[in-house]
């Protein structure tokens, strides 16, 4: 006895938790069975729940893309590749004697020419070297002066028999040693000019100044490890690539017949896009990567490429005539390969795979799959399914449908407020 009336107390212990559990559901049965529904009205609240709502746009055409025309035009065929930017020289800037260095004649990072002056070091030293080698000379060349003088006197003598041979001889070498002696001190005087002409340290090439390395007031010594300065030659510039090993005969063949151009891009803005040419190909093959270095020039008066920065480089090849092109946007990638959306004229789209062969610019060259004057799918791609109903915009729509969130939101902030007011009239 006492067994069945627990039983008896578990199961009703169990019937009510479960009936508190689901009181919602439970009253929403027996609401239903005295309310009269149509069975359309009763499954669209569980679809919106479901978010068979989002389904019914896509099916009403409400998925909103962007389309495109599938064109025919002559497209480049190009090699890509990243390029590192080299300066066209580089010179560090060293004192070539020892002394102190008084004045410098330039503002860091200043763009200097060439003979412009940079340094000068205290010249006294070497101006009173210059005057003791030039005094030395004045003395070779007056005592080379007599001794001519005594060998012409000598000559004479000789000739009239009151002078030895061995005399004149002697007088003769003496000129000779003395001529000897004045073309040393002469070397001397163009040393000590020389190394005056050292104290002011000129620019040897066109470019643009580093820091300042070493301050005005240091002694500084010849051919020291420390630069001065250095200069960086930027106007013209090279950038350096590499692409693979094939392009080499095509490349050559092409140099041969005229000027390869070459573009380097460090953003899509049009005054950061540099135009050169093609000025070297390595003559070997880099057998770890199997690519070839090739170096461009280009001119950089804006001074936009410096040395170091890595850019995106650009040649063209060939141009392939009359290709299908598609604006690479539309272009999608799945497990079976490229594939694009096709607009129907009915508002649906259809998936098509496609082949592509590559892509210059912002678009892409399509080898089989599409025909000139269809229109492909270039924004909106993720809400599309196979048989989907579309919707084409305009691109300035986009425009206005990001100002939309600004306008629920406020339009949000209006139901708060009423919501608000409506408790506090509850309240009262």
């Amino acid at each position: 006895m006492n067994v069945k009336i627990l039983a008896s107390g578990m199961i009703a212990l169990g019937l009510v938790i479960a009936g508190f559990t689901y009181r919602e559901p439970v009253t929403n049965s027996v609401a239903g069975l005295f309310a009269e529904k149509k069975p359309e009205q009763a499954n669209s609240g569980s679809d919106r729940r479901r978010g068979g709502g989002r389904r019914g746009r896509r099916g009403d055409g409400n998925v909103s893309v962007t389309l495109a025309s599938v064109e025919s035009r002559d497209m480049p065929l190009q090699l890509t590749a990243i390029g590192t930017v080299q300066a066209m020289a580089t010179v560090a800037i060293k004192a070539r004697v020892d002394g102190q260095l008084i004045e410098a004649f330039f503002e860091e990072g200043q763009r200097v020419k060439k003979g412009q002056k940079l340094f000068r070091i205290d010249p006294r030293p070497f101006q009173v070297t210059l005057r003791q080698a030039e005094a030395n000379l004045a003395r070779d060349r007056a005592q080379h002066a007599k001794t001519k003088h005594d060998l012409a006197r000598y000559n004479k003598l000789m000739a009239l028999g009151h002078a030895s041979r061995q005399k004149y001889e002697e007088v003769s070498t003496a000129s000779a040693a003395m001529a000897s002696v004045v073309i040393a001190g002469q070397a001397a005087v163009d040393q000590a000019r020389l190394q005056l002409g050292f104290t002011t340290i000129t620019a040897p090439i066109d470019g643009r100044t580093g820091s300042l390395l070493v301050s005005v007031g240091n002694l500084v010594k010849a051919n020291d490890t420390q630069p001065l300065v250095n200069i960086t030659q930027i106007r013209p510039i090279n950038v350096v690539f590499s692409v693979p090993e094939r392009h080499m005969l095509p490349l050559r063949r092409l140099m041969a017949k005229k000027q390869v151009a070459v573009e380097a891009i460090l953003d899509e803005d049009a005054p950061l896009r540099q135009k050169g040419v093609l000025t070297f190909i390595n003559n070997m093959v880099d057998a770890g990567t199997g690519t070839i270095q090739l170096k461009a020039r280009f001119p950089n008066e804006n001074e936009v490429l410096s040395p170091g920065a890595f850019v995106n480089v650009t040649l063209n090849l060939r141009e392939r005539p009359n290709a299908i092109v598609i604006p690479t946007s539309a272009l999608q990638v799945g497990q079976n390969g490229p594939f694009v959306f096709i607009a129907k004229k009915n508002n649906k789209v259809e998936m098509r795979p496609i082949a592509v062969a590559e892509s210059a610019s912002k678009y892409t060259v399509v080898t089989s799959g599409l025909k000139t004057g269809e229109k492909v799918v270039t924004d909106g791609q993720l809400q599309l399914v196979p048989g989907a109903s579309i919707r084409p915009r305009k691109p300035q729509d986009d425009n206005e449908s990001a100002a939309a969130p600004g306008a629920t939101g406020a339009g949000k902030g209006v139901n708060k407020k009423r919501r608000k007011r409506g408790r506090d009239r509850g309240g009262k």
